[in-house]
């Protein structure tokens, strides 16, 4: 419970403006999956409609969490046994799609989103449900050695329902990517039910459809840096937004703060950026590239040019707001004095 409590208070980068509970349009349900709050938000349909719907949506994310879970016994973990030993494992059509979509992602992004790179989050002591817990770091030698190893998702393979890998060191491991993943196929299922006004919000990322009444799903950003909203954006028609940021999840040590995002060519955690927030179309690409923006730092212009991210806007450790001309169009920023800086994205 304790977790539970304490992921809440930290996770929240993005949160609901409207006031559904106080519409009678609105009906509202919150669960737990991924070890986080699901806030599923539905308007416009019938209490009884709605609670069917949303039943069916707990017991399918419960289902993505217990398949995708990176450490507790599931389908991933006897994957990631596979391919340590070597061997090929028989691997569902749903499971094969996720890791082929992963694949694809990761190469877009130069490998700054590695699903591969279970091992060395299971280094820095991320593979457990307190991840707040004081420790040390890996050593220097046991991030040089994951790093000899190189393993990414080119390693995959796929031939007639087997998953196999040609380095053993390859550990996967999807986090948030799985949780966009479920993202959409939530808000498919809401879709083929004729639900056209909706929003799945999980541990603050969300996807959200329709409008909420006569008026859109505004979300708000969260500042990394201080208390309340950096930024509001209002969702138009179907749009995910994703943030990463590095006050989610992390540990101290000595006085210093180990953030979970890990820069996958150096082995040690990203600092080039505070919060990383994408608008996309598909929750499982926002998720994925809100990472690799992240990782990339500076550079993110260019890593969000190969993945197709047009709507970018990245919080640097000296408090400056870079951001994407699309962005700088949907975002009215909250006590924000100083002016963004606009990357251009040269995008076709």
């Amino acid at each position: 419970m304790m977790y539970f409590l304490r992921f809440l208070l930290i996770s929240f980068c993005l949160s609901l403006m409207a006031a559904c509970d106080s519409d009678p349009g609105a009906r509202q349900a919150k669960f737990y999956a991924f070890g986080t709050e699901i806030d599923v938000s539905l308007y416009g349909v019938s209490e009884e409609t709605a609670n069917s719907t949303i039943a069916a949506l707990e017991a399918s994310f419960s289902d993505v969490d217990d398949t995708w879970h990176a450490w507790r016994p599931s389908t991933l973990t006897d994957i990631n046994q596979a391919i340590s030993n070597s061997t090929p494992i028989i691997v569902s059509s749903d499971v094969a799609e996720l890791i082929a979509l992963a694949k694809i992602l990761a190469h877009s992004s130069e490998h700054l989103f590695n699903p591969a790179a279970g091992e060395l989050f299971e280094l820095w002591g991320f593979y457990q449900d307190d991840w707040f817990t004081s420790r040390p770091p890996p050593t220097l030698n046991q991030i040089n050695d994951w790093l000899l190893k190189a393993p990414t998702m080119e390693a995959i393979k796929f031939d007639n329902g087997h998953l196999t890998s040609d380095n053993n060191a390859v550990k996967l491991g999807f986090g948030g990517f799985a949780k966009g993943f479920a993202v959409d196929q939530a808000i498919m299922a809401l879709q083929n039910q004729s639900i056209q006004n909706a929003l799945v919000n999980i541990g603050g990322d969300l996807r959200a459809i329709g409008q909420h009444g006569g008026r859109p799903w505004v979300i708000g950003v969260r500042h990394p840096r201080q208390d309340g909203m950096l930024a509001t954006i209002a969702i138009q028609g179907d749009e995910s937004v994703f943030t990463s940021g590095d006050y989610e999840r992390f540990f101290e040590y000595q006085g210093q703060r180990y953030p979970h995002i890990l820069d996958p060519r150096s082995g040690w955690p990203a600092n080039q950026a505070t919060s990383v927030t994408v608008l996309h179309d598909n929750a499982a690409i926002a998720d994925a590239a809100a990472t690799a923006l992240f990782v990339a730092g500076k550079d993110w212009p260019r890593i969000a040019i190969a993945m197709g991210i047009k709507h970018v806007m990245l919080v640097r450790p000296d408090g400056e707001t870079e951001i994407s001309p699309d962005m700088l169009e949907r975002v009215a920023f909250i006590n924000h004095d100083a002016p963004a800086i606009v990357r251009p994205l040269d995008l076709p």
